[in-house]
């Protein structure tokens, strides 16, 4: 098993302190940052763009920015986020036309490519495109907005999506979104995920640091 990667979620961030908070989560252990992006089409809810990941560039993040396009169409945007300093771009098969042209523009565009699969979404989406990604995300909430709670039957879709990995390629990193934390990221990680996107958990506790490092230790023993 590759390391295990922590990934706050700035949706639960303070946003009139974002570079700080930013930066102190990142100081507190984090590793990547992941950056969710919502148009109120795709989902019931409206975010942020890529002028705020270049501000978080020009602020001084450094980190892998994982950025989660909940958007449609996807394709017109992608190259404004690879502009702004994004390293992941992961999207929604049902969100473009063409799930093979999506990845090759996040691939032409210097960025990582990723695939998300909602709660209901069926994994047999992967079967023509696993192997040209680097990410696979898996919703264990239904996308639009923070704070819900982890949807159980993603468990067995975590073991069912690390099984093809595996078969595939190890290093495809295994992602959940949604309702992680302190009580149950030790089941997702014993489950196969390696990529654990916290917002609620991280950014709502009293101590970045304490939280991170408590769920690093429940991993480890997972």
């Amino acid at each position: 098993m590759k390391d295990y990667i922590i990934a706050p979620s700035i949706l639960s961030a303070d946003f009139a302190n974002l570079g700080k908070d930013v930066s102190d989560v990142i100081k507190a252990g984090a590793d990547f940052i992941h950056f969710d992006v919502m148009d109120n089409h795709y989902v019931p809810n409206l975010t942020i763009g890529p002028l705020v990941c270049e501000a978080l560039r020009a602020y001084g993040i450094k980190s892998t920015i994982d950025v989660h396009l909940m958007i449609t169409p996807v394709d017109e945007i992608i190259p404004q986020f690879a502009k702004a300093g994004a390293n992941y771009i992961t999207f929604h098969p049902e969100a473009t036309k063409h799930v093979d042209r999506t990845i090759r523009l996040i691939k032409e565009q210097g960025c990582m490519p990723g695939v998300v699969l909602n709660p209901a979404t069926s994994i047999s989406v992967l079967e023509y495109c696993l192997e040209q990604v680097d990410m696979v995300l898996l919703m264990s909430v239904n996308p639009g907005f923070a704070g819900q709670k982890f949807i159980d039957s993603t468990y067995e879709k975590i073991i069912e999506v690390r099984e093809l990995i595996d078969a595939v390629n190890p290093n495809i990193r295994l992602e959940v979104d949604g309702g992680i934390n302190l009580k149950n990221i030790a089941k997702v990680a014993e489950c196969g995920a390696d990529t654990f996107v916290s917002g609620s958990a991280i950014f709502n506790s009293q101590d970045y640091k304490k939280t991170i490092s408590q769920m690093r230790e429940l991993i480890s023993q997972s």
